[in-house]
């Protein structure tokens, strides 16, 4: 049989195929493995296909299975062995062995030792009215009496510890204390407190440091669900900067009765910090507040007035619409500062004679002692005792306008007095036929009596003065630009 090197087709079904197995199945067994290489040189060697094709046709037919095993295993077992055989034989690689001199940690002379690093820990928290420094340096993870002892005896440590300041320390390892940072302001300059104790070779030692307050410009949002104070609270804005939005559009938005849910604000503002921490909040630089889907708008613009005298320039700034007009009327929509109230300007029960009749005014559930302030400039025409309303005041601000702060428990003015917009006149009380602390306030034009947030609503205002107006209208073209960054912070948080 030419071209196949003395194999015949004979030999080449008489033996039989080795067992082939894989991890899927197995193949009928194959009782020799000779045939697989047979077949091999049968179809290597074989030169003109003649043979090939007759003997392949003969070998498929009556040995289906067989062939079937015979391709799994070329292609499982040739490819196997193929990414077997890729790799060296480890036995085979070459070793190299290095040897270095290593010194001994004896041998190192003393100034040649590394030092020793100390594991320093920090805690902030903040002081409480009734803490000691004992309670304080427990709850701060400090056990150190050398401490304590120095904090009650230094005059700048008791001054620097009081009640509601940030405490912020570093501590060994072994809990004593190694620095102690106080940083504090008051609510009317620019600049702030630093009193820092460090320990020392010696001891411990204090000082007390003034620096200048550094102001930062931050943006939020935010949407009334229940109240004002408490989609600040979800925004994380502090409350002085929610007291100061209901004060800018008190002339415009009665936070005590209109607020609606859904209702949305937005808010620029000042933070002021010391050495980038924190302080307090500043001043509210602008404002948006839509209320019933009317949109109000505010911005602060101080009008810059050049004093020939001194190189320095002094500014009295306001609040104003972004189309110019003031947002300062002449009479506030509230004698005190924004807080809840306990019934409107309507028909209701009297509480005491219980009868229904008109509520001449409007009351503002408060505590006792919160102070109570002029809605608008004036003089006192009376300060005293009178009849159901207890202690009074009545303020009189032109010929037709009164008003009326009644129930009050004490009184700061006496009659005759000039007293101005905003100016402290009394304190929240429940004198005269009153069940509970509260004001009443009442607004009489001509003796008869008005919804004194509609009055205050009316109020005349003034406008930007024409010389500043285009700097001005820059101005607000900036706010409405930061107003709508503000207003995408909730958006994008929402999504």
């Amino acid at each position: 049989m030419g071209g196949f090197y003395g194999y015949s087709e004979a030999s080449l079904y008489s033996k039989p195929f080795p067992a082939v197995s894989t991890g899927f199945f197995t193949i009928a067994t194959l009782q020799s493995f000779h045939i697989y290489l047979d077949f091999l040189l049968f179809i290597k060697f074989n030169a003109n296909g003649q043979v090939f094709n007759r003997s392949a046709r003969h070998f498929s037919s009556h040995h289906p299975k067989y062939l079937t095993a015979l391709v799994i295993t070329v292609l499982l077992g040739g490819v196997g062995g193929a990414i077997a055989t890729l790799g060296p034989d480890a036995a085979n690689l070459p070793v190299r062995q290095v040897i270095e001199p290593v010194q001994a940690l004896s041998q190192f002379k003393s100034n040649d030792e590394p030092a020793k690093a100390l594991l320093v820990l920090y805690r902030t928290d903040t002081t409480r009215s009734n803490d000691t420094v004992d309670t304080l340096l427990k709850r701060l993870g400090v056990d150190d009496a050398q401490a304590a002892a120095f904090l009650r005896r230094d005059k700048y440590a008791r001054q620097g510890l009081l009640g509601g300041r940030r405490v912020s320390i570093e501590a060994l390892e072994d809990q004593r204390l190694n620095r102690l940072t106080s940083r504090w302001s008051a609510d009317t300059d620019g600049q702030f407190k630093r009193l820092t104790i460090q320990r020392g070779a010696k001891g411990f030692s204090s000082r007390l440091e003034t620096a200048n307050l550094v102001a930062s410009t931050r943006l939020a949002s935010g949407t009334i669900q229940t109240s004002l104070f408490a989609a600040t609270d979800d925004a994380a804005i502090p409350d002085a900067v929610a007291t100061q939005v209901a004060e800018i559009f008190s002339g415009e938005i009665d936070f005590h009765r209109a607020l609606r849910k859904g209702d949305r604000f937005s808010v620029v503002y000042e933070t002021l910090e010391a050495d980038g921490e924190p302080v307090r909040a500043g001043r509210v630089l602008s404002a948006e507040f839509v209320n019933k889907g009317k949109t109000h708008q505010a911005m602060w613009f101080a009008d810059p007035v050049e004093k020939l005298t001194t190189a320095h320039t002094t500014s009295k700034g306001a609040y104003y619409t972004l189309n110019g007009q003031s947002l300062r009327h002449a009479f506030l929509a509230s004698p005190l500062a924004f807080s809840r109230v306990t019934s409107g300007f309507k028909m209701r029960l009297h509480p005491i004679l219980q009868t229904m009749r008109l509520h001449l005014g409007i009351d503002y559930g408060a505590p006792t002692g919160t102070p109570v302030r002029s809605v608008g400039d004036g003089v006192v025409e009376f300060a005293g005792k009178q009849n159901g309303f207890g202690n009074v005041i009545f303020v009189k601000h032109s010929a037709k306008n009164t008003t009326v702060y009644a129930h009050l428990s004490r009184t700061n003015v006496r009659k005759g007095q000039s007293v101005n917009q905003g100016q402290n006149i009394g304190a929240v009380g429940a004198t005269g036929w009153a069940t509970g602390p509260h004001l009443h306030f009442e607004f009489r034009v001509n003796g008869r009596h008005f919804d004194p947030l509609t009055v205050a609503r009316q109020s005349e205002s003034i406008p930007i003065s024409t010389t500043v107006k285009a700097q001005f209208d820059r101005y607000a073209v900036q706010t409405r630009v930061a107003l709508a960054a503000a207003g995408s912070i909730q958006a994008a948080s929402a999504q």
